[in-house]
Protein backbone atom coordinates (compact mmCIF):
# COMPACT_ATOMS: atom_id res chain seq x y z
CA UNK A 1 0.00 0.00 0.00
CA UNK A 2 1.34 3.42 -0.87
CA UNK A 3 2.02 5.82 1.94
CA UNK A 4 -0.32 8.75 0.49
CA UNK A 5 -0.99 11.94 2.47
CA UNK A 6 -4.73 13.40 3.08
CA UNK A 7 -4.49 15.52 0.34
CA UNK A 8 -3.86 12.95 -2.39
CA UNK A 9 -6.37 10.79 -0.78
CA UNK A 10 -8.68 13.77 -1.16
CA UNK A 11 -8.05 14.90 -5.01
CA UNK A 12 -8.43 11.24 -5.74
CA UNK A 13 -11.54 10.48 -4.13
CA UNK A 14 -13.03 13.45 -4.81
CA UNK A 15 -11.18 14.89 -7.83
CA UNK A 16 -12.00 18.37 -8.94
CA UNK A 17 -12.63 19.23 -12.67
CA UNK A 18 -13.21 16.09 -14.34
CA UNK A 19 -14.32 16.16 -17.89
CA UNK A 20 -13.72 18.03 -21.30
CA UNK A 21 -13.91 21.73 -21.33
CA UNK A 22 -16.75 22.72 -24.29
CA UNK A 23 -14.63 24.69 -27.33
CA UNK A 24 -11.59 24.88 -25.31
CA UNK A 25 -8.61 27.05 -26.06
CA UNK A 26 -6.02 24.35 -25.12
CA UNK A 27 -6.07 20.85 -25.61
CA UNK A 28 -3.35 18.56 -24.64
CA UNK A 29 -2.71 14.79 -24.24
CA UNK A 30 0.44 12.73 -23.33
CA UNK A 31 0.56 9.65 -22.63
CA UNK A 32 -0.73 6.57 -23.60
CA UNK A 33 -2.29 3.50 -21.99
CA UNK A 34 0.10 0.71 -23.49
CA UNK A 35 2.52 2.67 -21.01
CA UNK A 36 -0.41 2.61 -18.52
CA UNK A 37 -0.43 6.27 -18.17
CA UNK A 38 -2.63 8.35 -20.45
CA UNK A 39 -3.86 12.41 -19.84
CA UNK A 40 -5.70 14.86 -21.61
CA UNK A 41 -5.88 18.63 -20.48
CA UNK A 42 -8.31 21.22 -21.99
CA UNK A 43 -8.72 24.80 -20.68
CA UNK A 44 -10.76 27.87 -21.74
CA UNK A 45 -8.97 31.59 -21.65
CA UNK A 46 -11.53 34.17 -20.84
CA UNK A 47 -11.56 37.78 -22.03
CA UNK A 48 -7.92 38.91 -19.68
CA UNK A 49 -6.08 35.58 -21.64
CA UNK A 50 -6.89 33.72 -17.76
CA UNK A 51 -7.51 30.09 -17.57
CA UNK A 52 -11.02 30.46 -16.31
CA UNK A 53 -11.65 26.56 -16.80
CA UNK A 54 -9.63 23.60 -16.84
CA UNK A 55 -10.75 20.29 -16.74
CA UNK A 56 -9.10 16.45 -17.03
CA UNK A 57 -9.38 12.78 -17.96
CA UNK A 58 -6.97 10.61 -17.25
CA UNK A 59 -6.32 6.88 -16.98
CA UNK A 60 -4.32 5.69 -14.48
CA UNK A 61 -3.56 5.18 -10.61
CA UNK A 62 -4.43 7.20 -7.42
CA UNK A 63 -1.60 9.26 -7.46
CA UNK A 64 -1.96 10.01 -11.52
CA UNK A 65 -5.62 11.36 -10.79
CA UNK A 66 -4.64 13.17 -7.78
CA UNK A 67 -2.16 14.93 -10.38
CA UNK A 68 -4.48 16.20 -12.83
CA UNK A 69 -6.62 17.34 -10.47
CA UNK A 70 -4.57 19.25 -8.46
CA UNK A 71 -3.20 20.67 -12.20
CA UNK A 72 -6.85 21.81 -12.75
CA UNK A 73 -6.56 23.92 -9.51
CA UNK A 74 -3.26 25.25 -9.78
CA UNK A 75 -3.62 26.89 -13.35
CA UNK A 76 -7.27 28.33 -13.02
CA UNK A 77 -6.98 32.20 -12.60
CA UNK A 78 -3.36 32.13 -14.37
CA UNK A 79 -2.07 33.42 -17.32
CA UNK A 80 -0.51 31.09 -20.18
CA UNK A 81 2.77 33.01 -18.81
CA UNK A 82 2.02 32.45 -14.89
CA UNK A 83 1.25 28.73 -15.95
CA UNK A 84 3.67 27.40 -17.90
CA UNK A 85 6.03 27.95 -14.89
CA UNK A 86 4.42 25.50 -13.02
CA UNK A 87 6.46 22.17 -12.73
CA UNK A 88 5.50 18.39 -11.25
CA UNK A 89 7.32 19.63 -8.10
CA UNK A 90 4.34 22.41 -7.70
CA UNK A 91 1.77 19.46 -8.45
CA UNK A 92 3.47 16.90 -5.76
CA UNK A 93 4.23 19.83 -3.15
CA UNK A 94 0.47 21.26 -3.91
CA UNK A 95 -0.59 17.42 -2.61
CA UNK A 96 1.52 17.46 0.06
CA UNK A 97 4.53 14.85 -1.63
CA UNK A 98 3.62 11.97 -3.19
CA UNK A 99 5.34 8.54 -3.25
CA UNK A 100 8.79 8.50 -5.03
CA UNK A 101 7.55 5.99 -6.96
CA UNK A 102 4.67 8.05 -8.41
CA UNK A 103 6.21 11.03 -9.34
CA UNK A 104 6.10 10.23 -12.75
CA UNK A 105 2.59 11.36 -12.12
CA UNK A 106 3.73 14.90 -11.44
CA UNK A 107 6.02 15.16 -14.53
CA UNK A 108 3.04 13.69 -17.00
CA UNK A 109 0.93 16.86 -15.66
CA UNK A 110 3.32 18.99 -16.68
CA UNK A 111 3.71 17.78 -19.99
CA UNK A 112 -0.01 18.09 -20.63
CA UNK A 113 0.14 21.33 -19.59
CA UNK A 114 3.29 22.04 -21.94
CA UNK A 115 1.21 20.54 -24.62
CA UNK A 116 -2.02 22.00 -24.02
CA UNK A 117 -0.18 25.63 -24.20
CA UNK A 118 1.30 24.62 -27.05
CA UNK A 119 -2.12 23.66 -28.78
CA UNK A 120 -2.97 26.80 -28.28
CA UNK A 121 -0.21 28.86 -29.67
CA UNK A 122 -0.35 26.80 -32.97
CA UNK A 123 2.98 25.23 -32.12
CA UNK A 124 3.22 21.24 -33.32
CA UNK A 125 2.83 19.50 -30.64
CA UNK A 126 5.38 16.18 -30.36
CA UNK A 127 4.14 13.17 -29.10
CA UNK A 128 7.90 12.97 -26.87
CA UNK A 129 10.51 15.19 -26.45
CA UNK A 130 12.81 15.82 -29.72
CA UNK A 131 15.52 13.18 -28.80
CA UNK A 132 16.66 9.39 -29.18
CA UNK A 133 14.57 7.25 -27.29
CA UNK A 134 16.12 5.21 -24.09
CA UNK A 135 13.24 3.44 -22.78
CA UNK A 136 11.61 1.63 -25.87
CA UNK A 137 9.22 0.07 -23.12
CA UNK A 138 7.34 3.66 -22.36
CA UNK A 139 9.37 5.59 -25.37
CA UNK A 140 11.06 7.94 -23.17
CA UNK A 141 13.90 9.82 -24.95
CA UNK A 142 17.50 11.22 -23.66
CA UNK A 143 15.79 14.89 -24.02
CA UNK A 144 13.26 13.99 -21.50
CA UNK A 145 15.49 12.28 -19.03
CA UNK A 146 17.85 15.12 -18.78
CA UNK A 147 14.92 17.41 -18.46
CA UNK A 148 13.74 15.92 -15.40
CA UNK A 149 17.24 15.76 -14.25
CA UNK A 150 18.07 19.04 -14.22
CA UNK A 151 14.81 20.12 -12.77
CA UNK A 152 14.68 17.63 -9.81
CA UNK A 153 18.12 17.83 -8.86
CA UNK A 154 18.08 13.73 -9.17
CA UNK A 155 21.50 11.76 -8.51
CA UNK A 156 20.55 7.86 -9.03
CA UNK A 157 18.78 5.70 -11.53
CA UNK A 158 16.39 4.87 -9.46
CA UNK A 159 15.05 8.18 -9.27
CA UNK A 160 15.31 8.91 -12.72
CA UNK A 161 12.57 5.82 -12.92
CA UNK A 162 10.63 7.05 -10.91
CA UNK A 163 10.03 10.63 -12.07
CA UNK A 164 9.70 8.79 -15.57
CA UNK A 165 9.49 5.37 -15.84
CA UNK A 166 12.26 4.77 -17.91
CA UNK A 167 14.25 1.64 -17.27
CA UNK A 168 11.18 0.33 -15.42
CA UNK A 169 10.26 -1.99 -17.67
CA UNK A 170 12.71 -4.29 -19.11
CA UNK A 171 15.79 -2.85 -17.76
CA UNK A 172 17.98 -3.29 -21.22
CA UNK A 173 18.13 0.70 -21.02
CA UNK A 174 20.05 1.28 -17.39
CA UNK A 175 23.64 1.23 -18.39
CA UNK A 176 22.38 4.42 -20.48
CA UNK A 177 20.41 5.73 -18.07
CA UNK A 178 23.43 5.73 -16.03
CA UNK A 179 25.31 7.45 -18.64
CA UNK A 180 23.22 10.13 -18.98
CA UNK A 181 23.12 10.78 -15.27
CA UNK A 182 26.52 10.76 -15.03
CA UNK A 183 27.20 13.19 -18.26
CA UNK A 184 24.28 16.04 -16.47
CA UNK A 185 26.33 15.26 -12.63
CA UNK A 186 29.17 16.24 -14.01
CA UNK A 187 27.98 19.50 -16.48
CA UNK A 188 26.46 20.76 -13.44
CA UNK A 189 29.01 20.35 -11.08
CA UNK A 190 29.76 23.57 -9.12
CA UNK A 191 33.60 24.26 -8.66
CA UNK A 192 35.02 23.30 -5.60
CA UNK A 193 35.32 25.58 -2.74
CA UNK A 194 38.08 24.69 -0.78
CA UNK A 195 37.50 25.39 3.04
CA UNK A 196 40.00 27.35 4.99
CA UNK A 197 40.83 24.94 7.88
CA UNK A 198 43.70 24.84 10.61
CA UNK A 199 47.07 23.09 10.48
CA UNK A 200 48.84 22.27 7.68
CA UNK A 201 47.79 22.47 4.04
CA UNK A 202 49.53 19.12 3.29
CA UNK A 203 48.05 16.10 4.60
CA UNK A 204 50.00 13.11 5.94
CA UNK A 205 49.71 9.73 4.22
CA UNK A 206 47.47 8.95 7.35
CA UNK A 207 45.45 12.05 7.32
CA UNK A 208 44.96 11.13 3.14
CA UNK A 209 43.90 7.52 4.11
CA UNK A 210 41.03 8.13 6.73
CA UNK A 211 39.67 11.01 4.44
CA UNK A 212 39.58 8.28 1.87
CA UNK A 213 38.03 5.93 3.59
CA UNK A 214 35.52 8.59 5.14
CA UNK A 215 34.74 9.81 1.73
CA UNK A 216 34.22 5.97 0.65
CA UNK A 217 31.52 4.99 3.21
CA UNK A 218 29.78 8.48 3.19
CA UNK A 219 29.76 9.64 0.09
CA UNK A 220 30.19 7.18 -2.60
CA UNK A 221 29.13 3.58 -1.61
CA UNK A 222 25.33 4.52 -0.73
CA UNK A 223 25.13 5.92 -4.38
CA UNK A 224 26.62 2.78 -5.55
CA UNK A 225 24.19 0.94 -3.36
CA UNK A 226 21.29 2.27 -4.30
CA UNK A 227 21.89 0.92 -7.62
CA UNK A 228 22.78 -2.49 -6.72
CA UNK A 229 26.33 -1.89 -6.97
CA UNK A 230 29.21 -1.43 -4.26
CA UNK A 231 33.20 -1.01 -4.35
CA UNK A 232 35.58 -0.96 -2.33
CA UNK A 233 39.25 0.42 -1.44
CA UNK A 234 42.16 -2.05 -2.50
CA UNK A 235 45.15 0.26 -1.91
CA UNK A 236 46.78 3.62 -2.07
CA UNK A 237 49.88 4.72 -3.78
CA UNK A 238 50.51 8.10 -3.01
CA UNK A 239 47.38 9.95 -5.05
CA UNK A 240 46.63 6.62 -6.71
CA UNK A 241 43.38 5.20 -5.54
CA UNK A 242 42.59 1.76 -6.44
CA UNK A 243 38.95 0.72 -6.19
CA UNK A 244 37.45 -2.67 -7.21
CA UNK A 245 33.87 -2.17 -8.08
CA UNK A 246 31.37 -4.91 -7.01
CA UNK A 247 28.09 -6.20 -7.72
CA UNK A 248 26.02 -4.14 -10.47
CA UNK A 249 28.79 -1.66 -11.00
CA UNK A 250 31.39 -4.34 -11.73
CA UNK A 251 29.33 -5.42 -15.12
CA UNK A 252 27.96 -1.96 -15.79
CA UNK A 253 29.22 -0.64 -19.71
CA UNK A 254 29.06 2.79 -17.81
CA UNK A 255 31.58 1.27 -15.16
CA UNK A 256 34.12 4.18 -16.50
CA UNK A 257 31.80 6.94 -16.43
CA UNK A 258 31.01 5.67 -13.01
CA UNK A 259 34.85 5.97 -11.36
CA UNK A 260 35.96 9.31 -13.59
CA UNK A 261 32.69 11.17 -13.42
CA UNK A 262 31.78 10.07 -9.87
CA UNK A 263 34.29 8.09 -7.59
CA UNK A 264 37.05 10.13 -8.73
CA UNK A 265 35.30 13.80 -8.60
CA UNK A 266 33.97 12.97 -4.57
CA UNK A 267 37.82 12.16 -3.76
CA UNK A 268 38.71 15.24 -5.49
CA UNK A 269 36.20 17.41 -3.81
CA UNK A 270 36.49 15.85 -0.26
CA UNK A 271 40.02 14.52 -0.15
CA UNK A 272 42.45 16.19 -2.27
CA UNK A 273 42.48 17.47 -5.72
CA UNK A 274 45.39 15.58 -7.44
CA UNK A 275 43.36 12.57 -6.47
CA UNK A 276 42.99 9.84 -9.24
CA UNK A 277 41.52 6.98 -9.26
CA UNK A 278 41.92 3.32 -10.87
CA UNK A 279 40.04 0.11 -11.14
CA UNK A 280 41.33 -3.28 -10.35
CA UNK A 281 39.36 -6.21 -11.59
CA UNK A 282 40.19 -9.16 -9.03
Amino acid sequence: MWDYTEKVKEYFENPQNIGDVENPDGVGEVGSLACGDALRLTFKLDEDKRITEAKFQTFGCASAIASSSALTELIKGKTLEEAEKITNKDIADFLGGLPKEKMHCSVLGEQALGAAIANYRGQVIPKMEEGEIVCECFGVTDKEIERVIRQNGLKTREEVTNYTKAGGGCESCHDKIEVILAKILKEDKKPIETPVQPGPTRLTNIQKMKLIEETLEREIKPALKADGGDIDLIDIEGNKVLVALRGACSSCRAAEVTLKDYVEIKFKEFVSPDIIVEEVRL
